[in-house]
C-alpha cells in the first residue's frame, strides 16, 4: 500500500509563500508545515507574519518570517539569499501576495493601476527571477502562481486585477516552456471568492454590507457557498508535491464551479 507521505514526497523540503501572513497563504504554510516542509513566510505586515511564525513553530515545525515587499526589486533578492542562507535550498515558491481595486479602467488612478500590476504581477516575475538559478542549481522544483477565475474570464469594477491575474496565468506558462530544462514545474492555481481579508476588503471597496457580499458570492455556485483558505491550500499542495509530478503549465481552477 502506498503511503500519504510517499505520494507527497514534501517532507524536508523548503517552501517560500509570499502574502504568507494571512488568508491563502497562511493557510497553504501551514498545511505545508504539517507535511514536514521548512516554511518561509514573506509578507510586509510584521505583526502578523511573527505571529503565524509563532504558531506554526509551536506545532514543532520549523518556520522563518522573512519581510518582503514583492514589488521592490532589493526585497526579492535579499529574500531569496536570506532563505538560502537560512535552510540551504527552495523547493517550492508559492507566488500568492495580491492586491484588489474594485474599479473600472475610467475611475482608476494611476497609482492604484501600477500598485495592482506591481503586487500581482511583477512580484511573481521578481521573486521567480532569485529563485529559479538557486532551485536548478538544486535539481529542480515547483513554482505555484495564484491567478484567478478573473484572469480567466472579465469581471466588472476590476480592470487592473483582471489585467494581472490573465497575466499570471499566461506568464505561469511562459515560465513552464522556459525552465522545464531544469526540472523546475510553474502551474497556476486559480481561486473563486474565498474568504480571505482580500475579500472582505472588497465588500468595503463596494460599500457593501460584508456578511451579505460573502453569502451572495457564493450563492450561484454549483457547491453553493465560498470557498475557504484551506479549499485553496489544498489545491496548491497537489501542485507542490510528487502527486503533480508531470503538470506543468497548467491551470488549477478551484472556485465551486463558478466557472462551470
Amino acid at each position: 500500500m502506498i503511503k500519504y507521505e510517499e505520494l507527497m514526497q514534501l517532507d524536508g523540503k523548503v517552501a517560500l509563500v509570499t502574502g504568507g501572513a494571512s488568508g491563502i497563504g497562511l493557510a497553504t504554510a501551514k498545511l505545508l508545515a504539517d507535511a514536514n516542509v521548512r516554511v518561509a513566510l514573506l509578507d510586509i505586515n510584521d505583526e502578523q507574519g511573527l505571529k503565524a511564525v509563532d504558531e506554526i513553530a509551536k506545532n514543532g515545525s520549523v518556520a522563518a518570517f522573512i519581510r518582503c515587499d514583492v514589488t521592490s526589486n532589493d526585497d526579492c533578492k535579499n529574500a531569496i539569499e536570506k532563505a538560502e542562507e537560512l535552510f540551504g535550498r527552495i523547493d517550492i515558491l508559492f507566488n500568492n501576495a495580491g492586491v484588489i481595486k474594485r474599479k473600472n479602467v475610467v475611475d482608476h488612478h494611476e497609482e492604484e493601476w501600477d500598485l495592482v500590476l506591481n503586487v500581482s504581477l511583477k512580484g511573481v516575475f521578481l521573486l521567480s527571477k532569485y529563485a529559479i538559478p538557486l532551485m536548478a542549481k538544486n535539481g529542480g522544483g515547483s513554482i505555484i502562481n495564484t491567478g484567478s477565475g478573473w484572469g480567466l474570464k472579465g469581471g466588472d469594477g476590476a480592470a487592473s486585477y483582471c489585467a494581472a491575474k490573465a497575466g499570471v496565468v499566461n506568464l505561469t506558462k511562459a515560465m513552464a516552456i522556459d525552465h522545464g530544462k531544469d526540472n523546475i514545474r510553474v502551474n497556476c492555481i486559480c481561486p473563486g471568492d474565498t474568504d480571505t481579508p482580500l475579500l472582505r476588503d472588497e465588500a468595503k471597496q463596494l460599500q457593501i454590507e460584508e456578511s451579505s457580499f460573502l453569502e451572495a458570492s457564493g450563492v450561484d455556485r454549483p457547491l453553493g457557498r465560498i470557498g475557504t483558505p484551506n479549499d485553496i491550500a489544498k489545491g496548491v499542495m497537489f501542485l507542490a508535491s510528487e502527486m503533480s509530478s508531470w503538470v506543468t503549465g497548467t491551470v488549477l481552477t478551484v472556485d465551486g464551479g463558478g466557472l462551470a
